[in-house]
């Protein structure tokens, strides 16, 4: 019995499926956080404020995966409340201190105290103990005196002191008949001293004074209470993830000056341009850090078997680009399964210009004419302040995590040069993130537990306030008399997202970084190595040197945060770093970190 051969069918190749839609920065995650850290960290705000708001003549720094302007919005508004309740709360001081006839500016001693060591230890997590000892010391004498104080008020409303000096005037009289004195001796003793007579009382204050006191005390703990309750609203509203990506409703934007208005245009035009005006010192500034950055240059040696063509700076990324759009394409058999951050890869071209040259920061070239000359006029040349780049960038973790990878081509005097700069915007704070957690916490607490909280900020409230005002104060100042709005234009000077960020990422996080890494540069060198090839060059060195760079790059200390460092690979070339001193000079190319 026979059985027909019956071939096998091929099978359907599954469709591809179309990329997930980008979050458009004013929505990203990054962007709803930083604008909560503007309410939970008054320096940060001022830094914002500074740069953003203040230095007019300064442009942007390239926003990757967030919205500028945005946070500065909300920064304006975070101040602007911040005054608000600190007027309100020292014009309580004030009037209480009148109304109970200065028993409640007595209370300012203890505070200057606190203050005073707060200021001593400063902000560091583990300050020296030269500042921990005596800001230790002053800070719990504060609180004793403080606390004094207050049981002495709630005696004299309650009337505990009219008792016993009752009691000691009765003793005082049958101790003088003991002795046969004819009276009291007229020297104090230490009892009244610490405990003043009912008579020396009555002359100082009255009990209505001392109940006016805990009123007071009561009203600025209302006041603090309705400020922290005003930002726990505010993250569950227009801060909230539901609500934040409708930017149009957002109340921030909304309510600010017309010097906000103009700015935020200029932001965004500027933001996200692939025109970069930057500093000379600072050109990557808004990337993040440095994280293994590299040069590698080959000598072009024709192959004898090809012909060989021209081979310049654009025909070799017209080569590295489609393999890098190629990293977008899912698994095979992922469908819709497919999240890969990879699959929403960017690629575009971006010119680098020194922002020295123009009068006005309006003058910047950022239309779209004028960036297509210089990007022309770039691509092309050797380079040294005006910078011609592909841009890779990889937005991961919601736009917390962003990878950028820099890549400049240049062929000249039969050597190619290959330049790969990666940088990498870590998370942002802890605390930034933890803001839902903190707001509703304190919006589904008891109402004995939001008391407690509110008076205990009470004593602070007074040095606080006077803090957030002479800010305020000097802010305006400066903004008058510094000449900002007619000063030469100049490269940011910080980025709102650097400002933002933790030091270090989590180890799932430092994966993916080194995971999209990896594929793009593999991608890098294999788009290089096509480009040799087809143009009947040799590629055997180029590839010799790019496995020394991998193996080399295994054992870097990953995140680490190295600043204009440097690879270098050649038969002569030396590696160096900026940051760690010297670096052993080799033959075959080390590792510049």
């Amino acid at each position: 019995m026979s059985t027909a051969y019956v071939p096998q069918q091929p099978q359907p190749t599954p469709a591809v499926p179309p990329a997930p839609e980008p979050t458009p920065p004013h929505a990203s995650e990054a962007t709803r956080l930083l604008c909560a850290g503007t309410y939970l960290d008054s320096g940060y705000r001022d830094q914002v404020i500074e740069e953003l708001h203040l230095n007019e003549q300064r442009i942007v720094a390239p926003s990757l995966g967030f919205d500028a302007a945005r946070v500065l919005a909300h920064a304006l508004r975070a101040r602007r409340q911040e005054l608000m309740w600190a007027g309100a709360i020292l014009g309580l001081w004030a009037i209480g201190a009148l109304l109970t006839g200065g028993l409640l500016a007595f209370f300012l001693l203890p505070i200057v105290y606190i203050a005073v060591a707060s200021w001593i230890r400063g902000r560091a997590a583990h300050p020296p103990l030269y500042r921990l000892l005596p800001a230790f010391l002053l800070r719990w004498w504060g609180r004793f005196l403080f606390a004094a104080l207050l049981l002495f008020t709630a005696a004299v409303a309650f009337g505990a002191l009219d008792d016993d000096s009752s009691s000691g005037s009765s003793s005082g009289s049958y101790d003088s008949g003991l002795y046969g004195g004819s009276g009291f001796s007229d020297s104090p003793s230490a009892t009244d001293v610490l405990v003043p007579s009912s008579d020396n009382v009555d002359s100082l204050i009255n009990p209505w004074q001392a109940w006016i006191t805990f009123a007071m005390f009561a009203l600025i703990a209302l006041c603090v209470a309705a400020q922290r309750g005003r930002f726990a609203k505010a993250l569950a509203a227009e801060l909230s993830p539901q609500s934040f990506p409708d930017a149009a409703s957002d109340p921030a934007e909304q309510t600010e000056g017309l010097r906000f208005q103009r700015l935020k245009d200029r932001i965004r035009l500027e933001q996200h341009a692939p025109l970069i005006m930057y500093n000379e010192a600072r050109p990557f500034r808004g990337a993040g850090a440095a994280y293994q950055t590299w040069v590698l240059a080959v000598e072009l040696r024709p192959d004898e078997t090809k012909k060989q063509q021209p081979l310049g700076n654009r025909v070799v990324l017209e080569k590295i680009r489609p393999l890098i759009e190629q990293l977008r394409l899912p698994a095979e058999y992922a469908g819709q399964l497919g999240r890969d951050r990879l699959r929403r890869l960017e690629i575009d071209e971006c010119v680098f210009l020194p922002a020295e040259g123009i009068l006005r920061r309006d003058e910047a070239p950022y239309h779209p004419q004028a960036f297509e000359d210089h990007r022309a006029r770039a691509v092309e040349e050797g380079a040294e302040k005006r910078r011609h780049f592909l841009r890779i960038r990889v937005g991961g973790w919601e736009e917390e995590l962003v990878v950028t990878v820099f890549v400049r081509i240049h062929t000249q005097g039969r050597m190619l040069t290959l330049e790969v700069a990666p940088h990498v915007l870590t998370p942002v704070r802890e605390d930034f993130k933890n803001a839902d957690r903190a707001a509703h916490r304190y919006r589904h607490n008891n109402v004995l537990g939001k008391a407690a909280w509110a008076v205990a900020q009470v004593p602070g409230s007074v040095a606080h306030s006077l803090v957030t005002l002479g800010k305020g104060l000097l802010y305006v100042w400066r903004l008058l008399t510094g000449g900002y709005a007619r000063a030469l234009p100049d490269g940011p000077s910080l980025s709102v997202r650097e400002l933002g960020s933790v030091p270090l990422g989590s180890d799932f996080q430092e994966m993916d970084v080194l995971r999209y890494l990896k594929n793009v540069q593999d991608r890098v060198a294999n788009g290089v190595r096509v480009a040799l090839a087809e143009s009947g060059y040799r590629t055997g060195e180029f590839m010799q040197k790019i496995t020394t760079i991998n193996n080399n790059g295994d054992v870097t200390n990953n995140f680490a945060r190295v600043d204009n460092s440097t690879f270098a690979i050649g038969s002569h070339a030396t590696a160096s770093s900026t940051t760690g001193g010297a670096a052993p000079q080799t033959g075959s190319g080390t590792d510049g970190h």
